[in-house]
Formats: structure tokens, sequence, C-alpha cells
């Protein structure tokens, strides 16, 4: 059976001088846990992870599972620069309960495909009985997984699938065509789960459906019943929301205000949103929401 699965890739609470924002990130997590997506995505790209520390991490993490673990999959992100970081995540999600598992590739210094392959191998054997998927990032890690490499990390145990980002969609199928049939390909971005599902993919990772999850239910839905109209404008609700929130964060989080879920900020170095943004935010949100 065809799949169109959505997991919502979540955003990290911050207060405005950039502390952890724990009970607010529960606000966020009760908020994905009522969207009827089939999972959440934590602690990846869209929830900040480069800075976050060990000690946030396990409390993110014990906050996600509590919110969420009773109601969709939780995939906790552990992907690090060196696989004693990456390692040392894996255990610490393990001791809270953690069974699904997605690790970008070492990233900042260049790694050869044998090196990220070991790297995959020792996590693969730390998950234990949990999944693990391969996150695929090269336009921010700065290590691309050839088709080559990705038929050998598909063939180590507990690796399940991959999340795909910034790749076209012939790249997604080309990584279809060598995999197992069983293998799970995600998508990072958020317009094209159909397109994606069309070249081989189970669905989308997106971060966007965590603030305005109706449109996406409606493509998903869309997309099983086969009715080329409903596609259509479902699609369009979908392209309308990301073209005014996209992937930016603080957007997303522009987004949490006007639904009264939480006011919260980035950690990072993303720009907050201009005055006419924060008015397209509003429209696009009471549109959609």
């Amino acid at each position: 059976m065809t799949r169109y699965d959505i997991l919502t890739a979540v955003p990290t609470a911050f207060h405005s001088d950039g502390a952890l924002d724990l009970e607010g990130s529960r606000a966020i997590f009760r908020f994905v846990a009522e969207s009827g997506n089939e999972g959440a995505f934590i602690l990846g790209t869209t929830g900040e992870f480069p800075a976050i520390d060990a000690t946030e991490f396990a409390a993110i993490v014990e906050a996600a599972l509590a919110e969420l673990k009773d109601r969709m999959r939780v995939v906790v992100h552990v992907g690090q620069p060196s696989t004693f970081e990456a390692l040392r995540l894996v255990e610490i999600a393990k001791g809270l309960g953690a069974t699904e598992f997605a690790a970008l590739t070492p990233y900042y210094l260049k790694a050869t495909d044998q090196s990220i392959f070991e790297y995959f191998e020792a996590l693969s054997a730390a998950v234990g009985d949990g999944r693990l998927y391969v996150y695929i990032y090269p336009a921010r890690s700065g290590n691309p997984v050839s088709v080559e490499l990705l038929t050998r990390l598909a063939a180590l145990p507990n690796i399940v699938g991959a999340k795909v980002s910034e790749l076209s969609l012939d790249e997604i199928a080309a990584y279809r065509a060598a995999v197992p049939a069983d293998f799970d390909l995600y998508t990072g971005a958020d317009r094209d789960l159909i397109a994606a599902v069309r070249s081989g993919a189970q669905g989308v990772v997106s971060g966007v459906s965590s603030v305005t999850p109706k449109p996406f239910r409606a493509l998903a839905d869309a997309g099983r019943s086969g009715d080329a109209d409903a596609i259509a404008a479902a699609q369009a609700a979908v392209d309308d929301v990301v073209s005014l929130i996209g992937g930016d964060m603080a957007r997303m989080k522009e987004a949490y205000r006007v639904l009264d879920v939480v006011d919260t900020h980035c950690r990072m170095a993303i720009a907050e949103p201009t005055d006419a943004e924060r008015e397209a935010v509003a429209r696009v949100v009471a549109v959609h929401r």
C-alpha cells in the first residue's frame, strides 16, 4: 500500500535570552500531538540541534516522549560531527525510552565514504532493537551520500530508512531503485509529499506541518484517494503555507504566537520576522489553522 506519512519536524522553544524553555517545548509537543500526523522528528534542523547541549538534549527527549509517544512515533535525531558524540546521545535517548533514531552524517569536516559507513555502523549497533534513519543533507553537512554508499548502509542491521533534504526528485528515485523495498525514504521538502511519493518515497518530514497540520493532512488524504482535483486543491493550500513560512524557524515560532501555543524564540542566529512577515504569517495561519 502506498504511504503518505507526515513526520512533523518539531521546533524547540527558547526564551528571549536564549535559555531553553522546556515548558514551552512541552506546549509545542502537545500541539503537535493533536495534528493527526504519523510521527514527530525532534531535535533535527528545525529543532536547532547544533545549539543544544547533552543535558538539554536529555530534557527535551524526556519531554517529547512523555507528551507524544502515546499519540505518534517519536524519531530522535542524534547526528553529531563525531561518532563519540552521536553514540553518547543514542545512549541518553535509549535510556529515556526512545526506540527510533535519525542521524545526520558527520558534518563540518569532509568525511570519506568509509568514515561515514563506520559512523553509521557504530550507531546501528548502538541502537540495539531500535530503528535508525540516515539523515542525508549535504547542503548543510558538506558530506553527500552516494547511491552506492546508501546501498551499503541499508544492509546494516537496524538501519531502516533515510531522510533526504535538498536533493532532487530524481536523486530520491535513484535511491529508491537501489535500496530494498522495505527501506523507507522521506523527503525533507515540505511541499513535495505527492511528488516524492511518486518518486518512491514513503512520506515527508515537514517543519511547516508543526504549525499548520491541516493542509498537510488534507494532502495526504487526497493522495491516498487518488482524486486529482482534491490533490490539486490540497497542494495549493500546502504551497500557500510553505511559501510564507517555509523552513524558517523564526516564522514557525511567530505562528505559535498567533496560535497562542507559546511565545517562543530561536537560539541560533536566525533573523526575527519583519512586521510584514508577521502579518503574512498571521494571515496564512488564520486561513489554514
